[in-house]
C-alpha cells in the first residue's frame, strides 16, 4: 500500500482488497463482516429498497463499525445512470452519514463528485476501458475500478493485465482491478500488474452473511468459468451470468437474443425473469470457491494464500 493513496483507503486493511458491491446480495451484515475482517466492504445503495431503509442500513453499519476500531472502512455504490430516480435522494443520505468511499457506476458526473468531495469522501468510478477511465478522472473521480474481462456483473472484455497497464501509462492515483479474482495468488498478481487493490465480488456470494438464495450460493460453489454466460439480453448492458440460473428461469443460455436498449433499471420491478432477481451474476473466478464459509474465514484464506504467493515470489530471487 503506497502513501500516495488517500488515508481512508489505507485504514486498517489486513489485505489490499475491496469487496465489490453485489446487487441484491450485499447488505449491512456482509459489509460489517468484510470491514471487521480487514477489507473494504461495500453495498449498492439500491439494495436498500427505500431511502428510509438506506438510512437504517447506514445507521447500523456506522454503529457496528464504530464499536470496532480496528475495522476497515466501507463504501456505497451509486448508480449514476439517468434511469436511477433515487440518485439525488440517496446521495443526500450519503452526505448525511459522510460515507467515506463512494463507488459510482454507469456515468461519471462532476456534480456528484463535487458533493462527495465537499464532505471529505473519496470517489472511485467503475470503468471497462481506458477511454472511460480518462473521462472519469477528467470529471473529478479520485480513482478507478477497472472492471476487466472475467468480472461478475457488468464486466468488460479487456484483459485485466492490458487494462491496468493502459491506465497506468497516464494515471498514478488509486486503482482497483477486477476480473476473476478469487484467490490470494490473484490478489498478488493484481498488485504486481500495477493495481493498488484487488476488487473481489463473486466469492463473497458464497458466505454466511451474504443475502443470497441458498441455490445461488450452491451454484457459486459447484460452478466454474464454463458456467458463465456473457450477454446483454437481460439489461441491455453486457454482463456475466450463471448458466444454471438462466436455465432454471426457463431460458436457453445458448439462444439468447440481444436487447435494443442501452441499459436501464427497469428490470428491478419487472415480473419477467431478469437480472439479478432470477438471473444471477458471477465472474470467471468461481472455480476457486469450494464451500460456503463465514466472511472472516474467506478473508483469512485469501490472506494465507496471498502471503504464500509473496513467499514463493521472494524465493525466486
Amino acid at each position: 500500500m503506497t502513501e500516495r493513496l488517500p488515508a481512508i483507503l489505507r485504514a486498517n486493511l489486513r489485505l489490499p482488497v475491496i469487496a465489490a458491491p453485489l446487487f441484491i446480495v450485499s447488505g449491512p451484515e456482509l459489509v460489517v463482516a468484510q470491514a471487521r475482517a480487514g477489507i473494504i466492504g461495500s453495498f449498492p445503495a439500491l439494495n436498500a429498497r427505500t431511502t428510509d431503509q438506506l438510512r437504517e442500513w447506514l445507521t447500523r453499519i456506522t454503529t457496528e463499525l464504530g464499536a470496532a476500531p480496528d475495522a476497515a472502512p466501507y463504501a456505497v455504490n451509486l448508480i449514476a445512470h439517468k434511469s436511477n430516480g433515487r440518485l439525488l435522494e440517496d446521495l443526500a443520505i450519503l452526505e448525511e452519514f459522510r460515507v467515506p468511499i463512494v463507488i459510482t457506476s454507469l456515468g461519471a458526473r462532476p456534480e456528484l463528485n463535487e458533493r462527495i468531495h465537499a464532505y471529505g469522501g473519496v470517489v472511485l468510478h467503475d470503468v471497462i476501458n481506458n477511454v472511460h477511465a480518462r473521462k472519469a478522472i477528467e470529471k473529478g473521480a479520485d480513482g478507478l475500478v477497472a472492471v476487466a474481462a472475467g468480472a461478475g456483473g457488468h464486466g468488460g472484455t479487456i484483459s485485466p493485465f492490458a487494462l491496468i497497464r493502459e491506465i497506468r501509462e497516464w494515471f498514478d492515483g488509486p486503482v482497483a482491478l477486477s476480473g476473476a479474482i478469487a484467490h490470494g495468488d490473484s490478489v498478488l498478481a493484481a498488485l504486481a500488474a500495477g493495481a493498488d487493490f484487488a476488487y473481489i465480488g463473486s466469492m463473497f456470494i458464497a458466505t454466511d452473511e451474504a443475502d443470497a438464495e441458498p441455490e445461488y450460493k450452491k451454484m457459486i460453489v459447484t460452478g466454474s468459468a464454463d458456467d458463465i454466460v456473457y450477454t446483454d439480453y437481460f439489461t441491455g448492458v453486457k454482463g456475466n451470468y450463471l448458466r444454471p440460473s438462466i436455465t432454471a428461469a426457463g431460458l436457453d443460455p445458448d439462444a439468447l437474443g440481444a436487447q435494443d436498449e442501452t441499459g436501464s433499471l427497469e428490470f428491478l420491478s419487472s415480473d419477467e425473469p431478469k437480472a439479478w432477481r432470477d438471473i444471477w451474476g458471477a465472474g470467471h473466478g468461481i472455480g476457486s470457491v469450494d464451500e460456503v464459509r463465514p466472511t472472516a474465514a474467506v478473508v483469512d484464506r485469501l490472506l494465507d494464500e496471498y502471503r504464500g504467493a509473496r513467499a514463493r515470489v521472494a524465493a525466486l530471487g
